[in-house]
């Protein structure tokens, strides 16, 4: 039966109201697919061997550390993206590096050197991440799904790595394996999503030596930054989303928050902070982290 003209209308009033739906939808929930996630430990990766003295060879990421990450005078370390786009031969050396992660598996290992080699592999591979994609004005704007990138959902969930013959997304890595099993909150300061208002992307790979110490860098760094915490006034202060999206991870609330702004706050902020009983806002900024 051929469909009559109002018919005709009706469908295609009926696509678009569809697609305004998603339109809505997409923009009351943009950036909520890195927002709020909750630890849920993926038991496969839950063992180690505290017997091996082995270590993971980092130098390539290092390497790449030195060559493209800019410590900028605002005290948000920026990513030279465009650079290393250019650079055939460190493309290369970070698709190596990433291969030969890959082609380990990290059970085998300690805990303190899984741990190091679960943030240096996130950031990695949010590198190169963004690199396939570039240029970009967010990572939001990445990812595999067509909703997914209508919905600014970033690529979180798409899977970027295949260790020990099974599938791994950022968020495994983050809120699947380090998350759960570390259950240190200055994780936070050590995985980096490419944006503004992320923590550094430290200029010092992991290490099972030197990951208490840059955990502890890090956490300072940007508890100590505005975008970490920002007094308003006396009455109002803006901390980062960060405290919001994980408040499970900093004692379930926001006075849970605070107290931990004050463990790494410098003296000053430290004593402001004791004293606050203003209100408090939450904010990110989701540009991404390039010169």
């Amino acid at each position: 039966m051929k469909p009559t003209w109002i018919g005709f209308v009706n469908e295609l009033l009926g696509k678009r109201y569809r697609i305004a739906s998603i339109l809505i939808v997409a923009a009351l929930t943009a950036g909520s697919a890195y927002a709020q996630a909750k630890p849920k430990l993926i038991p496969a990766w839950d063992a180690s061997n505290e017997t091996s003295v082995d270590r993971i060879d980092h130098g390539s990421w290092q390497n790449l550390l030195d060559r493209y990450l800019r410590v900028h005078s605002s005290g948000i370390n920026r990513f030279d993206y465009a650079a290393l786009k250019a650079s055939a031969k460190d493309i290369t050396g970070l698709a190596d590096y990433l291969a030969h992660l890959q082609g380990l598996d990290p059970r085998e290992y300690s805990r303190a050197e899984q741990k190091a080699y679960w943030i240096n592999f996130y950031n990695a591979l949010t590198v190169q991440v963004v690199l396939e994609a570039y240029p970009v004005d967010s990572i939001r704007d990445i990812s595999d799904s067509f909703l997914g990138g209508l919905m600014f959902s970033g690529p979180w969930e798409d899977v970027v790595a295949h260790v020990a013959g099974l599938d791994l997304t950022l968020d495994d890595i983050e809120h699947g394996i380090l998350r759960p099993i570390y259950r240190d909150n200055r994780i936070h300061y050590a995985v980096n999503c490419a944006s503004l208002g992320c923590p550094n992307l430290l200029p010092t790979a992991f290490t099972a030596a030197n990951t208490e110490t840059l955990l502890d860098t890090g956490s300072r760094e940007y508890v100590n930054h505005p975008r970490g915490v920002d007094f308003v006034d006396d009455d109002f202060i803006v901390i980062s989303s960060i405290y919001d999206w994980f408040v499970e991870d900093f004692d379930g609330s926001e006075e849970g928050a605070i107290k931990h702004l004050i463990q790494y706050a410098d003296k000053e902020l430290a004593e402001r902070l004791r004293n606050f009983e203003g209100s408090v806002d939450y904010d990110y900024d989701w540009g991404l982290n390039q010169p």
